[in-house]
Formats: structure tokens, C-alpha cells, sequence
């Protein structure tokens, strides 16, 4: 009896230290759902070890604190914050600016409505928290412009008075979008169309003035054209445009000696910058001049994919007799050989890398006998820069018949486009040329040019505009002109067109609305 006393007496103090042994050694609060309840826990185990063991389950972008991979300790509190997320969208108006274009089509001061304003629509979109039920503050996470807003155009007629100039032949150019022309002085010029869309890319007039090629945007809704040629049959009338069957028109002009016949070339849209591409092709063709209609069109150079920088393409332009046809192209140029359609290279020079989605493309100048062609060619590295990269451009001139070339004036600059004057006594006229203030910087918009006229070997060159101390012609806008007669100098400068006598160098304003380009002279 005593020896089974004993027996229970063991047993009891091995349980009784069992028990001690197993009594929880950490206490954890827990905070979830609105309610707080501690555990004992006896095993120093991690935040997310203990949510498991207690059956919490966690949904994606709750909150735990201390985080997951935390050691509880005793006293330690774990807060689980539910989360979940919204997405709240809301559309606001934006409204429309106003733009005021001068309009020298205007009396002085008046004020037209060309275009009425649109307010456009833009949706913005929140990522909203809610934590434990409540609604935090909104985070915006993106823009999108469902309706672009359409300015209100106002256009205005400027104030100022210009001196008149006479102008000899048939003056036109482009302002605002708009073809404008001027014949006898410079107080009656005229508009000849008014929907703002002519796109830069054609302007020609006939050798005798009458009619002029010009090309237009198309609409957005024509998903597969970017813009078409358009013609001005009569610029002494009424003005009104006829359009023409070709689009997508990335150069054209008239085929001296043949009579309403036209050459251009072609391009295809694309959703890539530039927004086209060249198809390198050339296209004569004889214009209906009442319906606009083509008649007879031929290929004279197949579409092809041919040379450096080929999707910018290659450029044309005729000989006074429209016998010869000279081509440009990135590194070079020279003459079509008409009969079998072959490339013969008068130049060649390093391409130039613009870096950019658009790529340099000489001009060429006939002189008056065709004999002689004026242009600018990439000089070869300055310093230790690359070829492709060298900012030397220089004016050369070659012979036709491939005789000989030579560069006239050195390091003009990108932009000096020289051109041939007409004939002013029997076997003599200039050059004209714009020449880079900064040798450097001749490719900017920026960039500052003067008007530079010289004889036809270069040499005698001087400064026609501006004079000195005045900011010279920007970079973008490099054109110029000459009067039939070879007596005068139609330029750009500040957005205006401008005339300056070559003997005198007297300047004249024609403009003031600030938007003219591309002018072209003829008798």
C-alpha cells in the first residue's frame, strides 16, 4: 500500500512538472476585423506562422504589422488591416484657346470668326484605397484626352501701312496656309484660296504666271492619303481651284515646254515619323484643264527603294528646256538619262546624319542656258567629327555635261539654297545664296543667315539683307526668289515677305501677317 502511495505520488510531481513546462511563455494580441484578442503562444514563431496557426486569412493588399517575416516576441500586438482597391473615373472639359491669325485679306482692325472653338473632353482615372472600410484619398494614375479640344481662330485684319512696291510678272506665295498672289504693286495683292490647308510641299507657277500647281492636306477621314495637287487655272481670274487626280504628293512641278503637262512624285502615308515614306518614282502627265482629269500619265522613273536615306526620296528638277532632268538624293545628284531611264552622277558627297526624322536634300539651280547647275554639297570633317556629321556645306557648281564642278563659296551652311539669276544683260547675271552667321549652328531653326548675292564664279560676294547689327534670316524659313528680270530679290524675314532692289539694296516689307513662305516669281 505504502509502495502504490508512492507510485502516485511520482506520477503526479512528472505531470505536475509537465505542466510547467508546457504553460505559455508569450502572449500576442491580435487586432483584425474590427476586434482585438490575445493568444498565448509557447514557440517564438514568425507574424505569418501565427496568422496561420490562429486561421487568418489574408486577402492580396491587406496590411500587416510587424510584417510577415517578423519574430513575435511577448507583448507584441499584430495589426491586420483589410485593404482593397477601386478604380473611380470622372471626365472634365478642356477648354478651347483662341487664335488669332493676321489676315491682310481684312480691312485694318476687322475681325472674323474663321474657326469656332470646341471645348474637348479629358477622362481621369483614380486608384482609391479603402482600408478597413475606409475610403482613402483618391490617387490619380492616368490621363486620356477623349475629345481633343478645336481652337476658336479669329483672324484680324493688321494695322500698319507699307509702302506700295511695284512688282514686275506674277508674284505668289503662300501665307497662313493660303496661296496669295500680287501683280503690278504690292497694295494689290490677293488671296486666291481661303481654307488655310495648302501643305508647303507644292507651289509652282508657270513660266508665264497664269497657272499654279499647288498641293493640299487631306482630312484625317482619308485614312490612306496625306495630302493632293490641286491647280489654279487662271491666277488673272477668280482663282478657283480644280482638283487633280494624284495624291500623296511628295514633289511636283511643270515640264517646261509642254503645255499643262506636270511631273510629281509619290510617297505612301505611314504611322511612322516623318508620317510617309517615298517611293522614289517620277510621273509626267497632261492635265484636263477643265475637269482636272489626267490624260496620257507615263512613268519616266520606276518607284524604287535605291540610295541612302530613300524614304525621304529623291528630288527632280527640270532644265529650262525641260530636256534634261537633274536628280538629288542623299549623297549625291546628277542628270536622268530620259531615254532609258538611268541615274548619271555629276556629285557626290558624304550623307549627312540629322539625327532626326527628316534628311537633307540639296537644291539644284539651272543657269538660263541650261549648261550649268548651282547647288550645295556636304564638305568633307571640319575637325576630328565624323563625316556624316561634318557642318560644312559648301556652293558648287558643276558643268552638265560632266566636265568639271567646283565649289564657289565655302562653308555657307546647310540652307544656302543658291540659285542662278535670270539673264540681266545678254551672257550675265548673279548667284544668290544664303550664308550661315554661325557655322556651327547652321542647322537649327534658329540659325541666322544673311542674303548674299555674287557673280556667277562666286566671287564679288556682298551682303544684300540684312544689315549689319540686324538678326539675320532663321533657318526656317530659307526662302527667296527671283524677279523675272533679275533686277529684285523676294525673301522671308520675320515671317513677312520681303523685296530688296540688287543694285541699291533698298528693302521693302509686302506682308505683315507673319505667316508667309515658299514665294515664286515669274513673268
Amino acid at each position: 500500500m505504502r509502495r502504490f502511495t508512492w507510485l502516485i505520488l511520482l506520477t503526479w510531481v512528472l505531470l505536475a512538472g509537465c505542466t510547467t513546462n508546457d504553460q505559455p511563455s508569450l502572449i500576442v494580441s491580435l487586432v483584425v476585423d474590427g476586434q482585438e484578442r490575445a493568444y498565448p503562444q509557447s514557440n517564438p514563431i514568425t507574424v505569418g506562422e501565427f496568422l496561420t496557426q490562429v486561421e487568418v486569412e489574408l486577402g492580396t493588399l491587406d496590411d500587416v504589422t510587424p510584417p510577415l517575416y517578423t519574430q513575435i516576441s511577448d507583448g507584441m500586438r499584430v495589426t491586420v488591416v483589410r485593404v482593397s482597391e477601386t478604380e473611380d473615373c470622372s471626365t472634365t472639359d478642356i477648354a478651347f484657346q483662341e487664335r488669332r491669325v493676321p489676315n491682310e485679306g481684312l480691312p485694318p482692325g476687322e475681325e472674323r470668326v474663321v474657326q469656332a472653338g470646341q471645348s474637348g473632353v479629358e477622362e481621369t482615372c483614380y486608384r482609391v484605397q479603402i482600408r478597413d472600410g475606409v475610403r482613402q484619398e483618391p490617387v490619380p494614375i492616368r490621363s486620356t484626352i477623349i475629345t481633343a479640344p478645336v481652337d476658336a481662330v479669329v483672324s484680324y485684319g493688321p494695322t500698319g501701312e507699307l509702302d506700295p512696291v511695284q512688282i514686275g510678272g506674277t508674284l505668289a506665295y503662300i501665307s497662313n496656309g493660303n496661296v496669295w498672289i500680287i501683280r503690278g504693286s504690292s497694295i494689290d495683292k490677293r488671296p486666291l484660296t481661303t481654307t488655310g490647308d495648302a501643305d508647303n510641299r507644292v507651289f509652282a507657277l508657270t513660266d508665264d504666271g497664269r497657272q499654279l500647281l499647288f498641293s493640299r492636306e487631306t482630312s484625317s477621314e482619308d485614312g490612306g492619303t496625306f495630302n493632293q495637287l490641286w491647280l489654279i487655272n487662271d491666277t488673272t481670274g477668280s482663282g478657283d481651284a480644280i482638283a487633280l487626280v494624284p495624291e500623296n504628293i511628295i514633289s511636283a512641278d511643270w515640264v517646261p515646254g509642254e503645255e499643262n503637262t506636270i511631273s510629281y512624285s509619290t510617297g505612301e502615308k505611314t504611322g511612322e515619323a516623318p508620317g510617309w515614306r517615298a517611293n522614289n518614282d517620277l510621273w509626267m502627265m497632261r492635265i484636263d484643264t477643265n475637269s482636272g482629269e489626267s490624260l496620257n500619265a507615263r512613268s519616266l522613273v520606276a518607284a524604287s527603294t535605291t540610295g541612302l536615306l530613300s524614304w525621304w526620296g529623291t528630288t527632280f528638277d527640270w532644265s529650262p528646256d525641260g530636256q534634261r532632268l537633274a536628280w538629288v538624293r542623299a549623297d549625291s545628284m546628277g542628270l536622268v538619262d530620259l531615254s532609258s531611264g538611268l541615274f548619271n552622277t555629276l556629285l557626290t558627297y558624304p550623307v549627312f546624319n540629322t539625327r532626326q526624322p527628316w534628311s537633307w536634300r540639296a537644291t539644284v539651280s539651272w543657269s538660263p542656258d541650261g549648261n550649268l547647275i548651282l547647288t550645295t554639297v556636304h564638305g568633307l570633317p571640319i575637325g576630328s567629327e565624323s563625316a556624316e556629321t561634318s557642318p560644312a556645306f559648301h556652293v558648287a557648281i558643276t558643268e552638265t555635261a560632266g566636265a568639271y564642278s567646283a565649289d564657289v563659296v565655302e562653308n555657307a551652311g546647310i540652307w544656302s539654297k543658291p540659285q542662278y539669276s535670270p539673264l540681266v544683260a545678254e551672257n550675265t547675271g548673279y548667284i544668290a545664296y544664303l550664308r550661315a552667321r554661325d557655322l556651327s549652328n547652321s542647322i537649327s531653326g534658329s540659325a541666322e543667315y544673311d542674303l548674299v548675292v555674287a557673280d556667277r564664279d562666286g566671287s564679288n560676294a556682298r551682303v544684300l539683307y540684312p544689315a549689319a547689327g540686324q538678326a539675320g534670316i532663321t533657318a526656317d524659313a530659307p526662302f527667296f526668289t527671283w524677279s523675272p528680270d533679275g533686277q529684285q530679290i523676294a525673301f522671308i524675314y520675320g515671317g513677312n515677305l520681303w523685296v530688296v532692289d540688287v543694285e541699291s539694296g533698298i528693302a521693302n516689307q509686302i506682308t505683315l501677317d507673319r505667316g508667309a513662305s515658299h514665294p515664286v516669281w515669274t513673268r
